[in-house]
């Protein structure tokens, strides 16, 4: 049997389409409770509304942070029709009761993402609007709660079809909306006082869930929670796979590496093509040739706008995605001619200070590894030094190495990403693919650089590196056995630095 609602208590901080809401509740004949500007909103629509203060005969104070916490209004929503000792005190204290509560949350999320002042902040902490919606939600049983405006086109239709009746499925899904509001608002508060304390708890709240085709595979479910639409707008193509999306963020990191023009092709997280030139043309078909048969299906990422030339280049090549901060008019015209092609224009793109992983019963934690060594940090443990091609060379290296799975090699000539292997249990293992891989490709290993994400526990990689033709060589350092190679590679006359820091990628 559904429960009219004959009352409500509006108090938004935003208003769109508001108005559709109140002239409803006002054709059902609701009275209209209401505050500040939202009551002046009413108002200026030509609806009776009842000022909350009349109803408590207390006054908004402390600037507004006191207005509707009162036993008046939380009785009202609180009050349990079925229970005859609430109805006595709600009777006795002239408590009305209220069906609708209809509130939303000031903006702390959105005030900490445009960087306020600490007082700013602070005031966007709401105290009567949070303990509105735990109150409406409580009691589901007879009153019904709307906690955000995205749910106002639900409440419309339901006040329109249901002719103002609520049941009470109809009631505790919007508490479950509710408390699905309070709990995200609560997480983001909390992860704001904790940037200074650090307490080691695991708290992260998305809204927004889309569901995938899939997950890694057919048969996994997929979903990725969060706003899309804050990193990049799609042009073209189908809907991003949960694989698309996992190579668009090892691209999108790996390209935030570089200021030059730079093109980074990715399969399966890994750089198979990776190149900085002059030209965003040029370094597209640097990056191509690296390797040619597995760019085939990548993703691509560019950090400059992509002109005619390039996609030239480009569109003769099957690609899953491409991702760039802009694109000539004729360039997506000539990019679009192929519909399943996904093509992405970026807007904004920071790595995460922080990354997670579901493991065992808990959340693994670590912060993101958004370190990349340059000169100034390299340690000169050769008799030879590295020229200053190899030192350019060598930080263009570490940068690939970084964003390779371990066991991960890096060979890299003219900032060009010549040879690469990763996710090898032998670290000589993914030396020795690597020059294969560079040598398969046509490329003259002889004046090439090598970096390696760990240090040599042997001097064995750096024999197989100078054999080769690599002359400088970059790694972190540590071992106990650091001197072997170090002797080694001066044995070869090969330049080596140290950066003392490690970049595992698991």
């Amino acid at each position: 049997m559904g429960k009219k609602i004959a009352s409500a208590l509006i108090s938004v901080y935003y208003k769109d389409h508001l108005d559709l809401i109140v002239q409803e509740l006002n054709k059902l004949g609701v009275k209209i409770y209401s505050t500040g500007g939202t009551q002046s909103f009413i108002e200026g629509l030509g609806i009776p509304v009842t000022a909350v203060e009349d109803l408590t005969s207390y006054p908004s104070i402390l600037g507004g942070r006191v207005k509707t916490l009162h036993p008046k209004v939380f009785g009202g929503i609180l009050g349990r029709r079925n229970n005859p000792n609430d109805q006595k005190e709600m009777a006795q204290y002239e408590i009305p009761e209220i069906d609708l509560v209809i509130v939303d949350l000031y903006p702390f999320e959105e005030t900490v993402k445009a960087g306020g002042s600490e007082e700013d902040i602070i005031e966007k902490i709401d105290i009567g609007g949070i303990s509105l919606i735990r109150a409406a939600a409580k009691n589901y049983n007879d009153t019904l709660i709307v906690a955000s405006r995205n749910d106002y086109g639900k409440l419309l239709e339901l006040l329109q079809t249901k002719a103002g009746e609520t049941d009470l499925a109809d009631r505790k899904e919007f508490a479950a909306r509710a408390f699905m509001t309070s709990s995200h608002y609560d997480t983001h508060i909390f992860n704001y006082f904790n940037r200074d304390f650090n307490f080691e708890v695991f708290k992260q709240s998305e809204l927004s869930g889309h569901v995938l085709r899939y997950g890694e595979n057919p048969h996994q479910r997929g979903v990725f929670y969060g706003n899309l639409t804050e990193v990049f707008e799609t042009l073209n193509g189908k809907e991003l796979s949960y694989n698309n999306l996992v190579d668009v963020e090892a691209s999108l990191n790996l390209i935030a590496e570089f200021s030059e023009p730079t093109v980074a092709i990715i399969k399966h997280t890994n750089s198979c093509g990776l190149a900085s030139r002059d030209s965003i043309c040029e370094a597209y078909k640097a990056a191509f040739a690296c390797d040619t048969t597995s760019a085939f299906g990548g993703v691509i990422a560019a950090n400059r706008v992509i002109d005619l030339a390039t996609a030239t280049e480009l569109n003769t090549l099957f690609f899953e995605v491409l991702s760039a901060p802009g694109y000539d008019e004729d360039a997506l015209t000539l990019l679009k001619s192929k519909k399943n092609r996904i093509l992405l224009k970026t807007k904004q793109h920071t790595p995460t200070t922080k990354i997670f992983k579901r493991l065992l019963n808990g959340v693994l934690e670590q912060e993101n590894d958004l370190r990349a060594e340059k000169q100034d940090a390299f340690k000169h443990v050769t008799d030879k030094s590295p020229s200053k091609v190899e030192i350019s060379d060598l930080e263009f290296a570490i940068i690939a190495v970084k964003h390779l799975k371990s066991n991960g090699i890096a060979l890299v000539k003219n900032k060009q990403l010549i040879g690469s292997n990763c996710g090898q249990t032998s670290r000589v293992d993914a030396l020795n693919n690597a020059i294969k891989k560079a040598k398969e490709f046509g490329f003259d290993l002889s004046g090439a650089v090598m970096a390696s994400d760990a240090f040599f526990p042997f001097p064995d990689c750096v024999t197989i590196a100078a054999e080769a033709g690599i002359t400088a060589i970059a790694q972190p350092g540590g071992s106990i056995k650091d001197q072997d190679s170090i002797d080694a590679a001066n044995q070869f006359n090969l330049a080596m630095v140290t950066t003392g820091v490690r970049h595992f990628r698991h």
